[in-house]
């Protein structure tokens, strides 16, 4: 994309976030959903496609233009992002990645139109940290074309709204290299989906269990080759964590700017609380860790467009973001005081929203593990 273009896109999604989106997260809250009016506006602005290829109707953004757009996208509740952001990430990308042209063909101009939603169900109940150790399995049919599936998925973000699922099963022996991946369609016979989870935050974005009790799928919904899905979902990873690690810094600029313009106006003891030193020494330390991020993103970003680093810094920018934007919320909620604790309030609800981040797409301790193990190769 031009410059200029992209400098276009940019200043128009931080109008509709900050004028629109923003307004309405109270509601998003209490509904837990994200208004039809913010969907339609979002599938005008392509933004359920802003990651995927321009050939197929995306906006086809490199690495490096998607995390500045993720840095606006996460200044609103981390719900609003999410429901385009796995269409764009790591459901999307197993097709942009891995799949064949005629299932491009067939899914990524209707993930990027928003006319369909993309899940990613890797995760199990006993598989989470370490995804090589599923149990999902997908057998050859009786007349050999096609596939069975049994087993089960946990927490997969969207499931109650997806379409197509990326499925990760085992068709071999143990291990990563006994996995592929499987196209299911929103529908199949024997395909169940749990209901909605319920979270201690992010609510409007909805995770779910899926279930599997033989799944008729036929050859050619499987993408890649047989026993390349562990890869195909470890190089999807990489591209979502630098994804998940721009909207911590979105969402520690927000919560930043509420807790400065809350300091400036609060007062105690005859002043605004911003003028006492140990209330300006928690905001230097947010401002300065959110520096610290939104540079290791950008830089990042960088590398990997250019082929130089895919998996370090997208593990380094992720679990620091992650626990950056934790310690940015609880300093906001130190600052507010007994406010920072009520419910109605935007850095209490922030401060239970961020501590997803540290969780899913690779919890902090498998970052630790990704970047260790890289280091000592």
């Amino acid at each position: 994309m031009e410059p200029q273009d992209f400098a276009d896109v940019l200043k128009a999604v931080r109008s509709f976030v900050r004028e629109q989106v923003v307004p309405r997260e109270e509601e998003i809250e209490e509904t837990d959903a994200i208004p039809e009016s913010l969907r339609r506006t979002s599938r005008d602005m392509g933004l359920f496609g802003y990651a995927l290829p321009e050939e197929y109707g995306g906006l086809g953004l490199s690495l490096s233009e998607e995390v500045r757009l993720v840095f606006e996208l996460g200044y609103a509740s981390p719900a609003f992002r999410s429901m385009f952001g796995t269409s764009n990430g790591i459901a999307g990308q197993v097709l942009v990645n891995s799949g064949t042209p005629e299932q491009k063909d067939a899914w990524l101009p209707r993930l990027a139109s928003g006319e369909v939603i993309g899940a990613f169900a890797l995760t199990e109940s006993e598989a989470g940290s370490d995804p090589s150790t599923l149990t999902t399995t997908a057998v050859r049919d009786g007349d050999g074309d096609g596939y069975v599936i049994d087993g089960a998925k946990r927490f997969i973000t969207n499931a109650p709204e997806a379409d197509v699922f990326m499925v990760f099963a085992r068709t071999g022996g143990a291990g990563s290299r006994g996995i592929s991946t499987f196209l299911v369609e929103k529908g199949a016979d024997g395909l169940r989906i749990g209901p909605a989870d319920q979270k201690m935050g992010q609510r409007g974005a909805h995770t779910a269990e899926v279930f599997f009790d033989g799944v008729r799928v036929p050859a050619d919904a499987m993408v890649g080759t047989e026993g390349t899905g562990f890869r195909t979902a470890m190089a999807s990873l990489a591209h979502g964590r630098l994804s998940i690690a721009a909207v911590c810094v979105g969402l520690a600029q927000r919560i930043l700017d509420e807790t400065v313009a809350y300091a400036k106006e609060r007062s105690q003891g005859g002043r605004t609380i911003g003028e006492y030193q140990l209330v300006q020494g928690l905001i230097a330390d947010s401002q300065t860790e959110l520096y610290a991020g939104r540079s290791m993103v950008l830089e990042a970003a960088r590398a990997y467009d250019a082929g130089e680093d895919t998996k370090l810094g997208p593990s380094c920018a992720k679990y620091y973001c992650s626990e950056m934007v934790g310690r940015v919320a609880d300093r906001a909620v130190q600052v507010y005081g007994g406010m920072g604790y009520m419910r109605g309030v935007a850095v209490e609800r922030f401060y239970r929203d961020v501590r997803l981040f540290r969780i899913y797409e690779g919890t902090s301790q498998i970052q630790q593990l990704v970047i260790a193990r890289n280091l000592l190769r």
